[in-house]
């Protein structure tokens, strides 16, 4: 008996990006990353570097590219700041397998869905950074603030919507 799918074509499709598109966005990313919390403090509660992580992971569908992408963006954010070397890189390492899964049973085109995910995984990452810092290393300084990861996920989906919608600008069909 045949199978249906109640997902079409193109929403499986997944995307290809011009490798210097795909290099090039994750630095400018770190960068900033890097840069600007120190002129404007309030931006320390954005993560560009995980919305390019989720972007990448979730545009190209294949859960092993979305997590070396994601341990590549982390380890470069981990040589920026002051964490031990490899917590951002397994964090993000993590959630762009989980992004790139996701990505084959939800219409991530779709802005709703988008915002979901990123909150979702925003909450996620700081949870997972919580049980690297303070539970594998045992860093008892590290805590979770609950009010904080919420600020930090609603400021990552409003900046995450114009930053996918300007990489939806570069994509290529694979």
């Amino acid at each position: 008996m045949a199978e249906r799918s109640y997902t079409s074509r193109e929403e499986l499709d997944q995307y290809g990006f011009h490798p210097g598109v795909t290099v090039m966005a994750p630095l400018v990313c770190l960068l900033l990353q890097a840069l600007l919390p120190k002129t404007l403090p309030w931006l320390i509660h954005i993560d560009l570097p995980l919305i390019a992580t989720i972007f990448f992971a979730v545009s190209r569908r294949s859960p092993i590219a979305g997590a070396v992408t994601g341990t590549l963006i982390g380890l470069f954010q981990d040589g920026l700041t002051n964490h031990p070397f490899g917590v951002d890189g397994i964090a993000k390492g993590v959630i762009g397998y989980v992004a790139a899964s996701v990505g084959f049973a939800v219409d991530v085109d779709n802005v709703v869905n988008r915002v979901a995910l990123v909150f979702t995984l925003s909450l996620g990452q700081s949870g997972l950074l919580y049980l690297i810092a303070h539970w594998l290393l045992g860093d008892a300084t590290y805590r979770l603030l609950p009010l904080s990861a919420l600020i930090s996920a609603v400021a990552n989906c409003v900046i995450a919507v114009p930053v996918f919608y300007l990489l939806d600008q570069f994509r290529t069909r694979d």
